[in-house]
């Protein structure tokens, strides 16, 4: 394991047990737990992006706050739903955001899951072409984002333009050199996982995929980063690709560790029916003293298999709990996993 990092899904709650009550209060406090990461020595500071939810949506002014507030942490989505986006907006805010971050910025996109409303990217104003489906738009929308940040002139210039213009034809501004190999595709599937390492984008494993086998969340993963890696390999690209899983992990170090997460510390994966009735299979949550983490984590065959380890964060406890969250994992765990 060579980088591990936070997520947080960035939810918020009028409730009087919730730390994060606001829009405002999470986004701050996001920010605040990226600084506060960096500080633990983690590797990345990631954020969900889900839209008609109280929950962290467009994710470009966050990370830029983040990348201006901080100077070493890697700074992420896992994911960017593409059926809501615009590919040359897009590119333009992530070049902005990357630039700000002196390019640490590490995007995960995807086709992204089931939202709070029917066929949300329609009120966006976008709509599957003729004999597409919405998975069909969320990669045509891709398609074009990643063309356009390999930062190649495609705009015929305007013979009258308002300032100077360089010769040949235009592209996207600013433009942030690099971005485009720290591009990451959530897969739910074998299948986009593969169309993923022939595009030559990098690969985000969630806590849910399509259960495809019958068998062990962590096992489909692992054999779904193995076809990735194979199909990366025959595509004959220059460069080695990233590989990250999502977990829900927590060491119990005190009593109010217990409270929160050790009454049900041998959960089980469990099958659910994401949108479009898709049998999908939800990985378990991790809890227990952290000899005990260990063990239990090291027979996890996708976390061996990947090189980057995202911990999901319960947001609305607060900057101070999300911390300790995170340090327990790297102080008592994450050295014995070999990371470091």
């Amino acid at each position: 394991m060579k980088k591990i990092g936070f997520l947080s899904f960035g939810h918020w709650s009028a409730s009087r047990h919730s730390l994060a009550r606001s829009a405002s209060d999470v986004l701050l406090q996001s920010i605040d737990l990226a600084v506060a990461a960096e500080g633990l020595g983690a590797d990345g500071a990631f954020f969900r992006v889900h839209h008609f939810a109280r929950q962290l949506a467009s994710p470009f002014p966050l990370l830029a706050a983040v990348g201006a507030k901080t100077s070493r942490i890697e700074i992420g989505t896992a994911v960017i739903d593409m059926r809501y986006e615009n590919p040359l907006y897009m590119a333009e805010d992530a070049g902005a955001a990357d630039l700000i971050a002196g390019g640490r910025l590490q995007l995960g996109i995807s086709r992204g899951s089931g939202e709070q409303v029917i066929d949300g990217w329609r009120h966006f104003g976008y709509t599957p072409g003729e004999g597409e489906t919405h998975a069909d738009l969320a990669r045509r929308h891709t398609e074009v984002f990643y063309e356009v940040l390999r930062g190649e002139g495609f705009a015929q210039p305007n013979p009258r333009p308002m300032f100077a213009n360089p010769p040949g034809l235009l592209r996207v501004e600013p433009h942030s050199e690099g971005l485009r190999d720290r591009i990451w595709w959530g897969s739910g599937s074998d299948a986009t996982a593969v169309w993923a390492a022939r595009m030559g984008m990098n690969l985000q494993c969630s806590t849910l995929k399509n259960d495809e086998s019958g068998r062990p969340l962590h096992v489909q993963q692992a054999e779904q980063i193995r076809a990735y890696r194979q199909a990366w390999k025959e595509a004959g690209h220059a460069r080695e690709p990233r590989v990250s899983v999502s977990r829900s992990i927590f060491a119990l170090m005190n009593d109010r560790d217990r409270m929160y997460f050790g009454r049900e510390p041998n959960s089980d994966d469990t099958i659910g029916l994401l949108d479009d009735n898709i049998r999908t299979i939800f990985g378990r949550n991790y809890a227990a003293e952290p000899d005990a983490l260990v063990a239990q984590l090291a027979t996890d065959e996708a976390i061996a298999e990947a090189d980057t380890l995202l911990l999901t964060v319960p947001n609305q406890l607060g900057v101070e709990y999300c911390a300790h969250v995170i340090e327990s994992i790297l102080t008592h765990v994450a050295p014995a996993l070999g990371w470091r």
